[in-house]
């Protein structure tokens, strides 16, 4: 009885165990993954492949990390070689047992793994030259390559002491991967470690921004990469043991050009937040709870960058893989700076509160840059963006840099695995290229020859260019001859210069050019809607035999749009140049110019949310157009009739036969003033020297207009009134602007928001260009101004939600009156004064695609 007693008493003690250690279990459990969803994401990874190999080690290798490497004759199956030479010393000043042994090949060698899952993969090599009595290897001269890829060619250790590693990322496609070691002739090649592990798919995104033009940069998934520097800014070195994917982070003080000008900070690591998107396997909490940021930040004036400088190969491009997190400051919006990569602004305003919501919040940016920009090395810069906006600052908490691989498939060396050269290449390129530029010279000479020859009643012959160009007979065009682009649905993708349309085309699309179907009248001629193909709706641009602007706009206009397009920028679909026809066809914008929808038409008011929509959109355009291509354009002719809106009211910037390319070494081209009266930059004017400031100057006269609703120049005004700009700067100093504004927007419109926007014009109209933003730096300010109109209306939205009202109150009463300090009431223009305005906005959709007033 008592024994069973005792087993009643010892099963009840058991239980109580058990459920004790269940609930401790499920406790513990329960907390992991609570730490998992705070910090946005699984800070662990099970790599489906770790292939670690000593090699010629006889015993196992357990390293720090606690990662254990297999011996030299566990690895025997995967190596393909008749060799075994192997090499070990008994002790060595090294950070892991692995670099006591190495594996000596003098004969062509390769391992070859079976991978289990494809995708992004380490192979990570590791090399100690130490002495031995079987090979010097401080000469050892070899190549080794990854399948289709080149790692490293008639490489040498080049008297290097220490243990050191070559680290790859590359995408394995294939079951069966391999590494062949190829030692040259008389040498030999050597290895003392090799890791082959899964890396994650979110470490590399397939797409990035190209550095200069300023674009995306898509495919980086087809790359090869081999990391070059990885810095754990302002804060210490990361080993293998403190990074979930046995990565090793550099401190970044030894690559800072002047330490003086930074200051390292640093936070808990429990403070970094992993939002939805970013991972701890991009990069750890470590990283991004340390950055350096500007030293003397506090100062009144600061106006310094901190400069990172980097040694690196200048024949290969680069993946630099900037991170951070605002760890500095005390509120949202405070923070704002600039990054710069070798002279080029890599990302312009930067606020990092806006795009992750929250501070201490990891962000990262990948840019491609590309070897042209590259000639003395790579440099990484941040600085204050110098607005009166938030604190005066900049901070980096992270950077690494990878090489990508080249046209044949190199991390290392010109040649390809199969003995094919980059240089031949980019040699065969320059050739043609050359042989194409010596081509066009002849040309252009034939061109000038003729000119001077040409008959005096060349204005009168069957195609206004078919005397000029010796190719051309007929009813061929100056863009085009018979052979390549004169019957229908022909492209000229080679030369960029979109479809060539008979007139014949052009007359059935448009009905034979039925007066009815006129959507715009300008300087150029008539703008037509016609219908092409399938119903496809485009705008034609015919130009008028007798106008002035005539076939150098033409030519321009073609040229410009045939090598830019983007979102906010109008598309030319084609052209025709048949007999005495100048045709222009265009993508079709169904709510037409800007202005349109401002004045002067009996159209739906925009609301402030949608001006400013638009303003950012035409922003983008111009600010592509000044950055975008090599060398830059610059429009000339900046106004809200050459800003199109289509059916979503997605603002372009069209109209570009003015257009001039932006000069190369030199701040401004020289040239004849042209342009619109009331959007001429008064610098220009006067000195007759075009900059890209000067669309700045035109476009702040929109911004005018897009607040106050009224044309830029109107005579019938009090001659103060005549010119907006004058005008309402004089308002604005007075700190009065509110009283001029659209009188449909009062009290819809926050004043935060309308303050942040007449500042940015306020700015494009100051007086020197030196004086003026970049178009990157007012759209900044324009996305600023939305942003606080979008908490204005949401605020106002809570508001009415939360109110307790009974019945809505009535609606407040329409004004029926502009009650704007001007002399003659806008609503009932005088005939002078609607035709000054039809002057420069035409007289319907369309109308900026051919302008007078220049």
């Amino acid at each position: 009885m008592e024994i069973e007693l005792e087993q009643k008493k010892h099963k009840k003690l058991i239980l109580s165990s058990s459920s004790s250690m269940a609930f401790l279990l499920i406790l513990t459990l329960f907390s992991f993954l609570s730490a998992a969803a705070a910090g946005g994401g699984a800070s662990t990874f099970a790599p489906a492949d770790q292939i670690l190999i000593s090699c010629g080690a006889k015993s196992l290798s357990a390293i720090p990390d606690g990662r254990v490497f297999k011996t030299d004759h566990e690895a025997q199956s995967l190596l393909q070689t008749d060799e075994n030479i192997l090499v070990s010393v008994p002790a060595a000043d090294v950070p892991s047992p692995i670099y006591l042994s190495a594996r000596i090949f003098v004969k062509e060698a390769v391992y070859g793994f079976t991978m289990k899952s494809p995708g992004l993969h380490w192979v990570r090599l590791h090399f100690y030259p130490f002495n031995n009595t079987r090979f010097d290897l401080q000469t050892a001269t070899f190549s080794i390559s990854a399948d289709k890829y080149v790692l490293l060619h008639n490489f040498n250790v080049n008297n290097q002491s220490k243990p050191f590693l070559k680290e790859y990322l590359i995408n394995v496609t294939d079951p069966k991967f391999s590494l062949k070691f190829q030692p040259m002739k008389n040498s030999a090649a050597f290895i003392n470690a090799i890791e082959v592990v899964s890396a994650p798919d979110i470490l590399v995104a397939d797409e990035g921004s190209s550095l200069f033009p300023v674009s995306s940069f898509s495919g980086l998934t087809n790359y090869g990469f081999q990391v070059v520097y990885r810095l754990n800014v302002g804060g210490p070195l990361i080993t293998s043991q403190n990074d979930t994917l046995w990565r090793t982070w550099e401190n970044d003080k030894p690559f800072l050009k002047d330490q003086s000008l930074a200051r390292s900070v640093s936070i808990p690591t429990s403070s970094i937040k992993y939002g939805p998107g970013t991972s701890p396997l991009v990069a750890p909490a470590t990283v991004y709870a340390s950055a350096q940021e500007m030293a003397d930040s506090k100062t009144a004036a600061p106006n310094f960058n901190v400069t990172w400088k980097f040694d690196v190969d200048t024949a290969f491009n680069y993946l630099v893989r900037l991170h951070f997190a605002d760890i500095i400051s005390k509120s949202l919006n405070d923070l704002y700076f600039n990054v710069y990569i070798n002279g080029k602004t890599a990302i312009s305003g930067l606020d990092l509160s806006s795009i992750t919501n929250q501070l201490a919040a990891p962000y990262f940016k990948d840019i491609v840059v590309n070897t042209t920009l590259m000639s003395n090395g790579l440099n990484v810069q941040i600085g204050p963006m110098n607005e009166d906006t938030g604190s005066t600052n900049a901070i980096l908490n992270g950077l690494e840099i990878l090489k990508m691989s080249n046209s044949v498939d190199s991390l290392d060396g010109e040649f390809g695995v199969d003995g094919k050269s980059a240089i031949s290449s980019r040699s065969t390129v320059a050739a043609v290229g050359f042989a194409m530029m010596f081509g066009a010279f002849v040309g252009l000479g034939a061109m000038v020859i003729k000119w001077h020859k040409r008959p005096q009643d060349w204005q009168k012959r069957n195609s206004f260019s078919s005397w000029l160009l010796p190719i051309h007979a007929g009813d061929t065009s100056f863009m085009t001859s018979k052979t390549s682009l004169g019957s229908h649905n022909k492209y000229s993708s080679t030369l960029g210069l979109g479809r060539y349309f008979s007139f014949s085309e052009l007359q059935e699309a448009t009905k034979n050019f039925d007066q009815s179907a006129i959507i715009g009248v300008g300087g150029f001629g008539n703008v037509y809607i016609g219908t092409i193909d399938d119903g496809t709706q485009v705008a034609v641009k015919r130009g008028n035999p007798q106008s002035e602007q005539g076939i150098t706009e033409f030519q321009t206009e073609i040229q410009m749009l045939s090598k830019l397009r983007h979102r906010h920028l109008v598309s030319l679909i084609g052209y025709c140049d048949e007999n005495e026809e100048m045709i222009l066809v265009y993508e079709y914008m169904s709510n037409g110019p800007f202005r349109d929808h401002l004045y002067g038409k009996n159209l739906p008011t925009l609301t402030w949310k949608q001006r400013l929509e638009i303003s950012i959109g035409a922003a983008r355009g111009l600010h592509y157009l000044h950055t975008g291509t090599a060398q830059g354009i610059i429009h000339r002719d900046v106004k809200t009739t050459n800003i199109l809106l289509d059916d979503a009211f997605v603002a372009k910037v069209a109209d570009f036969g003015l257009s001039k390319d932006a000069p190369m070494g030199q701040g401004h081209v020289s040239t004849a003033v042209k342009g619109s009266f009331g959007y001429l930059d008064p610098e220009y004017f006067r000195r007759q020297q075009l900059t890209d400031k000067s669309d700045v100057y035109s476009f702040g006269v929109v911004l005018l207009e897009v607040l106050c609703a009224r044309p830029a120049i109107n005579p019938q005004l009090p001659r103060e009134q005549v010119n907006l700009a004058e005008w309402a700067m004089q308002w604005k100093r007075k700190g009065l602007l509110e009283k001029i504004i659209d009188p449909v927007l009062v009290g819809t419109i926050n004043p935060e928001s309308m303050k942040k926007f007449a500042e940015a014009s306020e700015k494009c109209l100051a007086e020197h260009g030196v004086d003026r933003p970049s178009m990157g730096d007012v759209l900044w300010n324009l996305e600023y101004a939305l942003q606080l109109q979008e908490a204005f209306t949401q605020g106002k939205a809570d508001d009415e939600t939360n109110s307790t009202a009974s019945v809505a109150a009535p609606a407040p009463a329409t004004p029926t009156s502009d009650d704007r300090p001007v002399s003659v009431p806008e609503e009932n223009p005088s005939p002078a004064e609607v035709e000054a305005i039809d002057v420069h906005s035409g007289t319907a959709m369309f109308a900026q695609y051919g302008l007078n007033g220049r």
